[in-house]
């Protein structure tokens, strides 16, 4: 069986930045759960992290982050930059299938399994199964409209919901400011 889930997106804009997710869970062609929550603060609420794929391995890697947020306060591309040096070289992260977004005040970072840490240019990033319709209809928000980050966030997951069957409407948002 196939486990699917999770639409994750992210928006800066006018010195906030938005992070938000659905909350299906889908089991082969079942929906098992339908409010799970995939967006998670760390540090006292000035990292937040929103996770895409298998949960436990999800969970996991979270865990690690946070130890190497610990180890390197006050610079999280650095504590993201050794987590995807971890995942990639050690044996048993190696086979964790999950991708995390990570924002604070100053960075959006993609990271995964393979080494990656990525910041997109224009401060929009969206993963999982309807990460890449969320991010058009960001791209697409900002431009033409005067909405607010997290506004976007959760109208571009909405039309992710509308398109992408593993993605509902049961949105969570978090916002921090920049």
């Amino acid at each position: 069986m196939k486990i699917r889930s999770t639409t994750i997106l992210t928006v800066r804009r006018d010195n906030k930045v938005a992070i938000g997710g659905d909350g299906q869970v889908t089991l082969d062609t079942a929906i098992v759960k339908a409010d799970s929550v995939k967006i998670r603060p760390l540090v006292d609420g000035k990292v937040i992290c929103g996770f895409a794929g298998a949960g436990a391995d999800a969970f996991a890697l979270l865990e690690r982050f946070e130890v190497k947020l610990k180890d390197y306060p006050s610079n999280v591309p650095r504590a993201a930059t050794e987590l995807a040096k971890d995942w990639r070289t050690d044996r048993a992260l190696r086979r964790l299938q999950a991708l995390l977004v990570v924002i604070d005040a100053k960075h959006t970072l993609l990271v995964g399994g393979t080494g990656d840490v990525i910041q997109p240019t224009d401060g929009i990033l969206g993963i999982g199964s309807g990460g890449n319709y969320a991010t058009a209809a960001a791209r697409a928000l900002v431009r033409n409209t005067d909405m607010d980050a997290a506004e976007i966030v959760r109208e571009s997951l909405m039309v992710a919901a509308d398109i992408d069957i593993y993605t509902n409407s049961n949105i969570v948002v978090k916002e921090l400011a920049c």
